[in-house]
């Protein structure tokens, strides 16, 4: 007598996000809210302590339990800390910089994405093509306003239902990806340049086929 052969459910992937502020946090719950139909269960997370250490620990702990994890990093913190470094220790960019190539050597399932100076500059790019380095976030915001004139780093803004930050964006995003990807990969040795790295998620391949699905 043949035995029925129990067939496993396939789960949906698991994808973390690991956020050093608020506004990448309110953009991947928006992009959450209003994508219900993604196969993908994705968790944005704020760590408590933002020490770059404990971030990186924490990535590494998720990817254990996690199919993908994406570590979003605004890097003009990074600039600035390492601006502020005393004379004679390891700097900011050079403990990141490590962290980069212990994850790109060891871990296949993480992903560390960049923007320089910050997430506004990924906002941009879906309304005009620039390589225009930004010394501070509140410069790619002031050049942000003149498409988005009412753009404010609150969560009323960015989370307003049927008027969030992913539903302003999204009918630009192809634009935004394109433009992103004109850049080369970051440089160490040239940290001062503009970069935006947000369409690493977008092209990962359950995410890409997602979307192309909905056209």
């Amino acid at each position: 007598m043949r035995k029925n052969r129990t067939i496993p459910l396939k789960s949906k992937p698991k994808f973390a996000f690991v956020v050093d502020g608020e506004c990448e946090f309110w953009y991947i719950q928006m992009l959450k809210r209003n994508e219900r139909q993604l196969n993908v269960d994705l968790k944005p997370e704020i760590p408590q302590r933002k020490k770059l250490s404990e971030l990186y620990q924490k990535v590494i702990d998720l990817s254990k339990d996690y199919d993908k994890v994406f570590w979003i990093i605004d890097f003009d913190v990074i600039n600035s800390e390492t601006r502020s470094s005393k004379k004679g220790t390891k700097t900011a960019l050079q403990e990141f910089k490590e962290y980069c190539s212990t994850i790109e050597s060891e871990y296949e399932n993480i992903f560390v994405i960049i923007n320089n100076p910050c997430l506004e500059f990924w906002i941009l790019l879906h309304f005009e093509t620039t390589s225009k380095y930004f010394d501070t976030c509140d410069g790619a915001s002031k050049q942000l306003k003149k498409h988005l004139k009412d753009y404010n780093k609150s969560q009323q803004y960015f989370t307003k239902q049927d008027n969030d930050i992913y539903l302003k964006l999204k009918p630009f995003l192809k634009i935004a990806i394109s433009n992103a990807n004109k850049f080369k990969e970051f440089d160490f040795e040239n940290p001062h340049t503009a970069i935006a790295q947000m369409q690493t998620f977008f092209e990962i391949n359950e995410i890409k086929k997602y979307f192309s699905e909905q056209q």
